[in-house]
């Protein structure tokens, strides 16, 4: 038996050949597996569990059906949909996991998280990131009619292209330090948490790393992100591999 672990899908209406992808990826590889687990941006973007949403819609249906065939499905919030909530989990029959957390993986304490809080060279983002996962503006903003929501999370966006463009005009090596993990914080992870095995995306460079952490030789496993193909990790006693899936 197989776990399948994927990672920023960023589903969205203008790229309709990903989301036909992951569908029939959900109909084909899926089923069969002992578990599937999502770790994070699943969509591009996510404003509450009440955005109309066709993709969504399909989503929910799609792994609904692959939950009630026996594959358990579990879900990370990631960086763009961190407001997916019960609502929308309970349509599609998903698990929410928190972030981080240790999971057994065949007999092997495993850690999985989406990826952001490993990325603590990039100030601004963690202190958006603590502003927005705040319980209390989490509340305040679904509170806002859908417009609002709307017109927020486009500024939000906005702001964040024109920050990674200018960034990426400059310091081209200052770029991708920024924009992927610390590897004093890796480490220090691995250390707190006693593991030895690390699962996550974000960062968008699959992978699969070694290292030493606390005196310990560590592994860790990124996730591939599903822009222009699939990124899978398929993981058994055996081992584990990351495979791409095609567009047809």
């Amino acid at each position: 038996m197989t776990t399948l672990f994927i990672s920023d899908l960023h589903l969205d209406p203008s790229r309709p050949a990903i989301t036909d992808l992951f569908l029939r990826f959900l109909r084909e590889d899926a089923p069969g597996a002992d578990a599937l687990y999502i770790l994070g941006d699943l969509f591009e973007a996510w404003i509450g569990d009440d955005t109309p949403s066709p993709a969504a819609d399909a989503v929910a249906d799609a792994v609904k059906v692959l939950t009630d065939s026996g594959v358990a499905v579990f879900f990370m919030r990631g960086n763009r949909d961190f407001l997916l909530g019960e609502d929308y989990a309970r349509r599609a029959g998903l698990r929410i996991l928190p972030d981080p957390c240790v999971i057994e993986l065949y007999g092997r304490a495993v850690m999985l998280q989406h990826g952001d809080l490993l990325c603590t060279d990039d100030i601004p983002y963690q202190q958006f990131r603590a502003q927005t996962r705040d319980p209390v503006f989490q509340a305040q903003f679904l509170s806002q009619p859908l417009a609002a929501r709307i017109a927020f999370a486009q500024k939000a966006r906005d702001a964040s292209q024109a920050r990674q463009s200018e960034m990426k005009q400059g310091d081209r090596a200052q770029f991708e330090t920024v924009t992927d993990v610390a590897p004093a914080e890796v480490e220090a992870t691995f250390v707190r948490h006693g593991v030895d095995t690390m699962i996550h995306g974000h960062t968008h460079r699959p992978a699969i790393h070694t290292l030493q952490a606390g005196g310990r030789s560590c592994t860790r496993i990124v996730l591939g992100d599903w822009y222009e193909q699939g990124s899978v990790l398929r993981v058994d006693a055996d081992g584990w591999r990351l495979d791409s899936l095609k567009r047809e």
